[in-house]
Order: structure tokens, then C-alpha cells, then sequence
């Protein structure tokens, strides 16, 4: 900085110091002091926006609140009263980037979807959904909803075996004891007991007891406490984090808002859901249908899409579908609602036709699936599940 230092004066004894008032000669300079003090203005600036944080600050305090609370309304509420930062815009915004304030923002968006959970309110659920997707979070959220629109209707079982490769009994969920795992089970349980008894060790009183037991709490509690017990099994455990990422992959890529996905069969029970696990989504045009009382046909696509991602998703992976009867069970139950109620070959021609779409789309994205059966493998949240789907597809 020595040339800033440097003038064209030279006083020495015989030179007066010009007066201030004195005129000033064109190679006269002007001293000034390398760092000037703040002006008034300036203060109050940086007092605006050291206020302006503290209050933004306070403000995501009480949005993770609500996160920690479920409770989606109060934090959608928050979210859509932040102001989208402009780029062109001076005025500091409360949805800060980087810095001190980088963990608040964008990143905490995502988290929204960690409240719909507990919303009983679908339409707040969809809300957030859209929200989200506006501000450019969700690029790939029903990107593939048009999907029921295109390709033949005619799903026949050679078309099936020639697009997949497989046969439809493939696609088939298996009865307890039948597939192939739990078949495997049962031989060795039954061996057991008949090496026990050959050695004089009668366990039969306590193995009609334990039945019982089971018979019990497939009667009243739908098999909760055995499913419970088989989940700690690693394979069978691992089946289900892949049928249950079809589900929610499929319903994402179509469009339907996610609520939740339930991998505890008690949780399960609880919530009223039938089967060891769940997925419960959304779709606003089939219940606006419903509630008329008829049903389009792309809204039913859809829906079946969704119901037999499960099944699609185990047979890509594994060549075979084990779970999904209580799917099956919801597709019949949602035939007898058109109008005219399907016959038996068009029931069976649309679960083919919609089994095979969601086959294709989870092939398509496998990478994606297998982020989802990963994330929520390691109990991650909606949002990361969701935020993990997102990145495998911008990746691909």
C-alpha cells in the first residue's frame, strides 16, 4: 500500500503548511484515510440484517418444531410465507444460502414431507407435494403420469413371459408355506419336530399351543406378531424394503402424494393397514371420482399401477413375487365399483396390463428403486427416501 502513502508535497522548514482554506493546485491530493469510518447508513444496515437473521433464525427454530411435531400444516404454512430469494433482488431474504446460515433454507424444505405422516387431511398431503415440485424440488413427480395413456390394452399371458421373461404364476403373491422361502421353513420345522420326538423329546403339546397362538393372531391382530417376528429374518426383510420401494417409486413417478411408508407390522396394524407393511398414497382425481360415484379410466390405471408395483418390483428383483395378496385384494375390491363391474377376464387382463407397466417403469429406473430399498433400509425419513429417488434419477 506504499503508493497510496505517497505525495507531492514535500514540507521541509522553509515551507509553510498551506492553510485549509487555501486554493488547491492541480497536483495537490486530497489525504484520506485508507479505511473510512461507517456512516450512519451503514450501521443501521448491518443492524437491519443482523436482526433480519436472529428473526430468521427464530422463525426456522419454530419450523423444525412443527417438523418434530407432524404437524404439516403449521410447517407448509411457514414454507409458503418465506419469500423466494430473487437474483436481482436487494432485499435480504429470510431463506438464506451458505455461510453461517447455509444449514437453513433449501434444505430444510425437504423435511415437510416428514409431517404427512400424521396429516389426516390428504389434500394438506398433496399441498405439499405441489409446493415443493413449484419451487422446483420435485423435477421427476409425475413425470410418468401420462404413461396410462400409451402402449396396447391387450396384455395377454404370452405378452407378459415375451416383455419380462417370466411366467405369470411369476407374478403370483404365494400362500405361507408355498413360496419358496417359508416353504423351506416349514421342512425344517417339521424335521425338527420329528428328530425331537425320534430322540423321546415330545414338544407337540407346545407346538399346538404356539399354533394356537399364531391361529389367534392371524384372526385378530392379521398376523402383526408373526410378521414382527419374520421381519428380523434379513431376506424376508429385505423383500419387503424392495416390494414396499415399488410401491412408492411407482406412485411418485405418477404423481400420487406419498403419505408415508410403514415397514412395522404393529405400526401397521395401528394405522388400520392391512398386510406387514404399507405405503399409503393419494390420488385426488380417483377420490373426487369416487365420491361422484364413477371412475375414469386413467384414474384406475393409475391406482392399479401403483397397487401392483409390489408385485412388479419383487419379480424384477427376485424372478418371483412372494407378497401382494392383500393388494390383490384391494384391486378386487375397487373392480366391483365401475360401472359396469368388470367380468373375470377383463380383471385378469388389467392386472397383467398393469403389472407389465409397472415392471417397464421400475426397469427403467432401477437405479432409483434401488437408492429407495437402500434409504429406507437404513430408516431413513420420507424425505430422504424421497430426496434419494430424485438424485438417482438426475444422476442416471
Amino acid at each position: 500500500m506504499a503508493g497510496l502513502l505517497c505525495f507531492p508535497l514535500h514540507f521541509t522548514n522553509n515551507t509553510p503548511i498551506l492553510p485549509h482554506s487555501a486554493p488547491t493546485r492541480p497536483n495537490d491530493h486530497i489525504i484520506s484515510h485508507p479505511f473510512p469510518f461507517s456512516t450512519e447508513a451503514q450501521v443501521q444496515t448491518r443492524k437491519k440484517r443482523a436482526r433480519s437473521r436472529t428473526r430468521a433464525l427464530r422463525e426456522w427454530q419454530e419450523y423444525e418444531e412443527a417438523v418434530k411435531n407432524k404437524d404439516l400444516a403449521k410447517a407448509l404454512r411457514f414454507l409458503k410465507d418465506v419469500p423466494v430469494e430473487s437474483e436481482n433482488s436487494s432485499i435480504e431474504s429470510t431463506r438464506f444460502s451458505g455461510g453461517e446460515m447455509g444449514l437453513f433454507g433449501s434444505d430444510k424444505d425437504w423435511e415437510v414431507l416428514d409431517t404427512c405422516l400424521n396429516a389426516d387431511d390428504m389434500r394438506l398431503v398433496g399441498s405439499a407435494y405441489a409446493f415443493l415440485k413449484d419451487r422446483g424440488f420435485l423435477p421427476n413427480f409425475g413425470k410418468f403420469r401420462s404413461i396410462v395413456m400409451e402402449g396396447p390394452r391387450e396384455v395377454t399371458p404370452t405378452v407378459l413371459k415375451t416383455s419380462t421373461g417370466l411366467e405369470v404364476s411369476k407374478f403370483s403373491p404365494k400362500k405361507w408355506g408355498v413360496s419358496g422361502s417359508s416353504s423351506v421353513l416349514l421342512i425344517i420345522l417339521l424335521a425338527g419336530v420329528s428328530y425331537l420326538v425320534n430322540q423321546g423329546i415330545d414338544i407337540r403339546p407346545n407346538l399346538a399351543a404356539v399354533l394356537g397362538l399364531a391361529m389367534l393372531d392371524a384372526i385378530f391382530l392379521g398376523g402383526s406378531c408373526l410378521a414382527q417376528i419374520s421381519s428380523y429374518w434379513p431376506p424376508y426383510k429385505r423383500r419387503i424394503l424392495v416390494h414396499e420401494a415399488g410401491h412408492l417409486l411407482v406412485a411418485y413417478l405418477m404423481g400420487c402424494p406419498i403419505r408415508g411408508v410403514i415397514l412395522d407390522p404393529i405400526v401397521a396394524m395401528q394405522m388400520g393397514i392391512q398386510g406387514q407393511a404399507g405405503t399409503q398414497f393419494w390420488d385426488e382425481k380417483l377420490q373426487s371420482e369416487l365420491a361422484e360415484g364413477r371412475i375414469s379410466g386413467s384414474a384406475f390405471d393409475r391406482y392399479c399401477m401403483v397397487l401392483f408395483a409390489g408385485i412388479a418390483a419383487e419379480a424384477l428383483i427376485y424372478g418371483d413375487a412372494e407378497g401382494g395378496e392383500n393388494d390383490e385384494n384391494l384391486f378386487r375390491s375397487i373392480c366391483v365399483l365401475l360401472e359396469p363391474p368388470l367380468s373375470v377376464a377383463q380383471m385378469s387382463n388389467q392386472a397383467r396390463w398393469s403389472v407389465l407397466q409397472s415392471y417397464n417403469l421400475l426397469k427403467w429406473h432401477k437405479r432409483a428403486h434401488s437408492a429407495a430399498v437402500k434409504a429406507l433400509e437404513n430408516e431413513c425419513s420420507l424425505s430422504v427416501v424421497i430426496r434419494r429417488i430424485e438424485e438417482a434419477m438426475s444422476s442416471n
